[in-house]
């Protein structure tokens, strides 16, 4: 479970837009994140989907008018604001309009003026109408004013057009709160810099060199050290993952590409957790052109060796962390690595048999530094990313 929403206090406050269905779907990820949701309908909303909805998802009264009987916090607007986040998706043109210039007719409204935490704002609208200046002026007003402003997304309207008009999806919205409430985490006062994926080492216009790495315990990494305030910079090489929000992305191929990108951004950062599968070697001659494979049975490849990148870096104020796939003689192997290559701290995988954790979303992983290792249980690689990073914090504060 995400530890950042965990326990947060959120207001989602829903506006009339036939987007309101995914309303129901990220009050139902907040919940499922372990957040305490509570939700604002205006009039118009109500007419789209009916509380009892979000009543059932949230297990909460649901707000839907100053004078509401029924709702313990019908009148209560400066509760609902004391919370630890509003959200506010969809927001129609009229809501944004209200949100700009101070109205507070509603409960939501009165919410959103009353609040002093973060507001998320999630437009949805056709269009034309979102590009219309009068709407681009309040927009703006709103993120000069500290709103986050999400979207929205060009795809296919309930207009039936192709535009610019989306709500933002539920899970990127999820995204951005995480990030939101990562801000002051215990890693806020660091910059990370992470590398992830598997290089890829060209031998002719259509054929290279690779291994089998997913890049997502990499990507794992980058984005737990986000969650927790990091600074963080991701270098990859190309992957099937999502980029992370939030996290500046720096994007190669090949072992040379990254190591340049990596002398060149070590200065700035204060962790190095080298997470990418790096070719040892790559070929001693490429060429433009596809190789035709004609009638010979054999093709001889002269290959060439790699830079090995942590060897390269030579920065004492530099916290470095490597990784180590094994199939044998794990911890031997990889301490042997870790004191030849200057290592902070170094993670080892058992990749032999079906032990493998290429392309899995699970790792079971040995966290090793000079004075001891610690085999960790098969837990997902977001728990693993977690380990490693409260590990690193720990080494740092000695």
């Amino acid at each position: 479970m995400n530890s950042n929403i965990k326990n947060k206090n959120i207001v989602l406050g829903v506006t009339g837009s036939i987007a309101c269905y995914k309303s129901v779907m990220l009050a139902s990820l907040l919940v499922q994140q372990g957040a305490n949701v509570d939700v604002i309908m205006t009039p118009s909303a109500q007419k789209f989907i009916q509380p009892a909805t979000f009543r059932a998802i949230t297990r909460r009264d649901v707000v839907t008018d100053f004078f509401d009987a029924n709702s313990p916090l019908g009148l209560d607007h400066i509760s609902l604001a004391q919370k630890d986040a509003v959200i506010v998706a969809p927001a129609t043109a009229n809501t944004i309009a209200k949100m700009a210039h101070g109205f507070s007719d509603d409960p939501l409204t009165c919410t959103v003026l009353a609040t002093t935490g973060p507001v998320i704002i999630a437009p949805a609208m056709e269009t034309h109408m979102y590009q219309n200046f009068i709407v681009q002026e309040n927009i703006q007003k709103l993120k000069e004013n500290g709103f986050i402003i999400l979207g929205p997304e060009k795809g296919y309207l309930a207009s039936g057009d192709i535009g610019v008009g989306r709500m933002t999806e539920p899970d990127e919205i999820l995204e951005h709160l995480n990030v939101v409430f990562g801000e002051n985490g215990d890693f806020s006062r660091l910059r990370v810099l992470v590398t992830a994926g598997g290089t890829q080492e060209k031998i002719d216009a259509v054929r290279f060199l690779a291994n089998r790495s997913s890049g997502k315990m990499g990507y794992a990494v980058a984005t737990a050290a986000r969650d927790r305030g990091a600074k963080v910079t991701l270098i990859t090489t190309p992957t099937n993952l999502e980029v992370p929000k939030g996290v500046d992305t720096v994007f190669v191929d090949t072992a040379l590409d990254m190591c340049q990108e990596v002398k060149s951004h070590c200065a700035k950062n204060d962790v190095l957790v080298m997470a990418a599968a790096v070719a040892d070697w790559r070929a001693q001659k490429s060429v433009e052109h596809k190789m035709k494979k004609g009638k010979q049975q054999v093709w001889n490849l002269e290959m060439i060796r790699n830079p090995d990148i942590l060897t390269e870096i030579i920065n004492e104020d530099l916290f470095k962390v490597g990784f180590a796939a094994e199939t044998e003689d794990i911890i031997e192997n990889a301490l042997q690595k870790l004191i030849s290559k200057k290592l902070n701290l170094i993670v080892a995988n058992d990749i032999s048999g079906e032990n493998t954790t290429f392309n899995s979303d699970e790792n079971e992983v040995y966290i090793i530094t000079r004075e001891k290792g610690k085999k960790l249980p098969l837990m997902s690689k977001k728990d693993v990313a977690n380990k490693i990073l409260d590990k690193i914090k720990q080494l740092l504060a000695k």
